[in-house]
């Protein structure tokens, strides 16, 4: 995965608290929980997962150009 970018800041829309995470490489992460409010996050519609749709970088398989696992 040379040139995939596997860190990305979360931010909630809800409360505004951000974090760092590392993206998984071999699965979609569809809900995120924030650690400031507890509030689940799920993608926004047309987004894969909670980090194509909060956060700083795409999940990897967008950047690799493919598409992420639940879209079809």
């Amino acid at each position: 995965m040379q040139g995939i970018e596997l860190e990305s800041k979360i931010t909630c829309p809800e409360c505004g608290f951000s974090k760092v995470e590392t993206m998984p490489t071999n699965a979609c992460q569809w809900y995120y929980e924030c650690e400031g409010c507890k509030a689940l996050l799920k993608p926004l519609k047309g987004d894969c997962c909670v980090y194509c749709s909060y956060g700083t970088v795409k999940c990897p398989p967008i950047q690799e150009g493919s598409r992420c696992c639940n879209k079809s």
